[in-house]
């Protein structure tokens, strides 16, 4: 299967969720998104196109293994360059965080046996959000691993439309906000966060490191669409007021950029400091999202204006 061409890509994130759900299969061509309103949050000047940019990388980015690695406690990186896949380790199996691009599940399976781990341990399969580039593979993983999926309610409709290959998308357990995952003593809860999709999911746990324990967050995407509708108005600014109330002191996202990844993992050393142990990073995607949001607001009341 190729992976999504660039501009196919953005204007799948950007538009329905049911395009994004056939993206790797649609040969439209759409325009890239708009390149302004602009933002400056932290000294740092945004665009929507340099989001997505930021998010994405290239198309080689979206399929290229990036150094699977320990982030703190039971929780691995097992993904991308670009595209998140987390592992968490327990004593009755894993649970894998989502599966990314139906065409990456052998670079994850890799990246978990790199690890030391067995693929075929993991017995739970969780996911971010119902876009291609995060779920797709689901039906997939279920294939190789058995693993039961779970989703939450808001995104149920939009997975089940997903079906790469023409494979039905497995949901096993259907999960609602406020919700917990438990396996072999690790415990997740599933916060509904929604705006960039109905059921845009963040993941909290517990991590142990040094005989400290550390609030662990998996950031759904908090990203507007293009023109931003009084209803997702609605949905974002509750997400942006739950994701700051989340206790927080290791941020995770569903893209590595969202949490300055490969930075972080380069300052990886022996005996230092871990570096993925930051709450000045914690609410910095809302922040950004936020703000950007607010300009596409103003962009839109000003032309409407007579």
């Amino acid at each position: 299967m190729k992976a999504t061409s660039g501009w196919r890509l953005f204007a799948c994130l950007l538009g329905s969720v049911v395009l994004c759900a056939g993206a790797n299969q649609s040969q439209a061509q759409n325009p890239p998104p708009a390149d302004h309103p602009s933002v400056t949050v932290r000294g740092q000047t945004y665009t929507p196109r340099s989001i997505l940019a930021r998010n994405m990388g290239s198309e080689a980015d979206r399929v290229t293994q990036f150094q699977p690695h320990k982030i703190i406690g039971n929780i691995y990186y097992v993904g991308t360059t670009t595209l998140s896949s987390f592992l968490i380790v327990t004593p009755q199996g894993n649970i894998l965080i989502d599966s990314t691009y139906e065409v990456n599940a052998p670079t994850i399976a890799k990246s978990v046996a790199d690890l030391g781990f067995k693929f075929s341990d993991t017995k739970i399969l969780l996911g971010n959000h119902a876009h291609g580039d995060h779920q797709e593979g689901d039906a997939m993983m279920k294939q190789m691993t058995a693993a039961q999926v779970m989703a939450m309610a808001e995104d149920v409709p939009a997975l089940r439309d997903m079906k790469p290959g023409g494979k039905e998308h497995p949901i096993d357990k259907i999960l609602h906000d406020g919700e917990a995952v438990t396996l072999g003593g690790t415990t997740l809860v599933a916060h509904l966060t929604p705006g960039h999709t109905r059921g845009c999911t963040t993941w909290t746990t517990t991590a142990q490191e040094g005989g400290k324990s550390y609030n662990v967050m998996f950031g759904c995407s908090l990203r507007p669409p293009g023109v931003v509708t009084p209803e997702v108005e609605k949905e974002l600014t509750g997400s942006f007021k739950t994701v700051r109330a989340l206790p927080c002191d290791v941020q995770l996202g569903d893209h590595g950029a969202q949490y300055n990844m490969r930075e972080k993992f380069a300052k990886m050393k022996e005996g230092a400091p871990n570096p993925f142990i930051d709450q000045s990073t914690c609410t910095m995607e809302a922040d950004i999202e936020e703000a950007m949001m607010k300009a596409l607001l103003a962009e839109q009341q000003q032309a409407a204006r007579p």
